[in-house]
């Protein structure tokens, strides 16, 4: 008796067993590779969760949850295929470009910066802190300097029992007192050796700026310490009352009232350097328009900025086009190693080539004044105008050869049926380029230019490398200079290059640039579609 014919030929198609094996093999690899991944992925959400959580920045905590919960439902099912290559790259978008420019605009409308940096209590602290003296007759206590978790703290010994606690946390009970001197063992601390103070100046320095409350109560006072062995109660000369919402000062006899611009002030106008976070509407808005001592520099560097995006596209976009122009000719013998070494500066770091160039242009030492000028004493740096020709210079011959090279494309792209049907009509070199050459090139250039545009209208390096944006403009706020553009203006404004930072107004400032780049760049591309004309 024989099988049926479709048993049979059910069993000559089916696969030999080890290739189920195989099968299953690479399977079960990609799944633990997932499963690995996605468990990476998991811890570092978590994290990002609960520092989200202790934070109470409820908005990150719920973007981060819903981007963690949406990847665990993505790669652990079957049904979102497409999601599987879309969501890493719209996470990336969301916390590399929406976060940032959302953050961006919430902190436009505060006042973020020097003096004004963490909550109302923090700022309270800071006052306190800055008054303080050492309590008269207070009791030189015996202690012990802990850590716990990487964070130092004080052990002391106080009302028969030792208390611990750090610069974030008050002393707490941890323990009964020795029968003398300072503590030798403090439960739940490790405590640091005092050959390890003396010999980390680090070390030294932190325990000796530490400042451990006394209490919850900040006037209370804290605990410091002069040699790691000692210690002795400070209270500050300011005494905080929560409910006026008021600052004493019994040594100037002065009482600053918290104000809802985050500062404390008193009736003479005075003002505490600490004070705290606040909204502050369109304020640094307005005083982008209406600061007199701001308005004058802002524009001057606006201005400038305009002229330098401007140029900094046009001079090498024509020079570029004019040698593309010429070693696109084949009567030129050797166009490839010419070509070559005109494409040399934009082989070189534009940092680096603004560093040589600052030292080239020295007034004193550099060789621009002592080969090409007979060594006068001509003032490239200090002077305005010249600082500004001279970094339009140095920006000129890093950008002309990406325009060489993309003028060169172009040309070598155009239809020479066209350019020879126009010879033949009788029309000059002159009329080709005019006519035909220039407007064809500009059909494919004309994108890269408005990009250009935009990049030169950022273009923090070279400018701060050549110069740091200077001379200074006499009398402008934040050491803005001559030949500062708007995001080196804004760098200023922020402080990091030193001197008070003020976050709200550059990231208001940023808002601004990202709006008028914005508008002229759609004005631009509106534009370019009558080049089209030509095609």
């Amino acid at each position: 008796m024989t099988a049926p014919q479709s048993t049979l030929d059910a069993d000559t198609t089916a696969p030999p067993p080890e290739a189920h094996g195989r099968r299953w093999s690479g399977r079960g690899w990609g799944f633990l590779v997932k499963l690995a991944l996605m468990a990476v992925i998991n811890a570092v959400g978590l994290m990002g969760i609960i520092a989200a959580f202790q934070a109470e920045s409820w908005i990150v905590f719920g973007v981060a949850v819903a981007l963690l919960v949406a990847a665990d439902v993505v790669y652990f099912t079957k049904r979102a295929l497409p999601l599987k290559y879309l969501l890493p790259g719209l996470s990336f978008l969301l916390i590399f470009q929406i976060f940032i420019f959302l953050y961006t605009g919430y902190i436009a409308f505060t006042n973020y910066g020097s003096g004004h940096v963490g909550s109302q209590e923090q700022a309270v602290e800071a006052a306190l802190a800055q008054g303080e003296r050492r309590v008269e007759g207070a009791p030189t206590l015996p202690l012990a300097v802990v850590e716990r978790g990487g964070e130092l703290g004080f052990a002391v010994v106080l009302d028969g029992e030792i208390r611990a606690g750090t610069a974030d946390e008050p002393l707490a009970p941890v323990g009964a007192a020795p029968a003398s001197g300072a503590p030798t063992e403090v439960p739940g601390w490790t405590i640091v050796p005092r050959n390890t103070i003396i010999g980390d100046a680090d070390t030294q320095a932190a325990v000796v700026d530490l400042r451990v409350p006394v209490s919850d109560d900040p006037n209370d006072g804290s605990i410091r310490t002069r040699d790691g062995s000692s210690g002795a109660v400070y209270l500050s000369t300011m005494t905080w009352d929560a409910d006026a919402q008021t600052i004493s000062d019994s040594a100037t006899g002065l009482v600053y009232t918290a104000t809802e611009r985050g500062e404390f002030v008193a009736e003479d106008g005075t003002t505490l350097p600490a004070g705290w976070t606040v909204h502050v509407g369109f304020d640094n808005f307005v005083k982008l328009f209406t600061n007199p001592s701001l308005v004058e520099p802002l524009a001057l560097v606006t201005g400038w900025t305009f002229v330098w995006a401007i140029l900094s596209v046009a001079i090498p976009f024509a020079l570029g086009l004019l040698i593309a122009l010429v070693y696109n000719d084949p009567r030129v013998r050797g166009r490839k190693v010419l070509r070559t070494l005109f494409i040399l500066p934009y082989a070189f770091p534009a940092f680096m080539s603004a560093l040589l160039f600052r030292g080239m242009f020295n007034a004193e030492f550099g060789v621009i004044n002592e080969f090409f000028f007979g060594g006068t004493n001509i003032d490239w740096l200090g002077d305005p105008w010249l600082a500004r020709g001279a970094v339009l210079f140095v920006n000129v011959w890093l950008t002309y050869p990406y325009y060489f090279l993309v003028c060169t494309g172009a040309l070598q792209a155009l239809p020479q049926d066209a350019l020879e049907a126009a010879s033949i009509d009788g029309a000059g070199r002159f009329r080709q380029l005019r006519a035909i050459i220039l407007p064809l090139v500009l059909v494919s250039t004309a994108p890269l230019l408005i990009s250009s545009f935009a990049f030169s209208f950022n273009n923090f390096t070279v400018i701060y490398m050549f110069n740091n944006g200077g001379p200074s403009i006499p009398g402008a706020p934040y050491a803005l200079g001559n030949t500062d553009i708007l995001i080196s203006a804004i760098y200023d404004i922020s402080g990091v290059s030193g001197g008070a930072a003020d976050y709200g107004l550059a990231s208001a400032l940023s808002i601004l640039v990202f709006i008028v780049v914005g508008v002229i760049s759609a004005l631009a591309f509106r534009q370019t579609k009558k080049l089209e004309e030509y095609q």
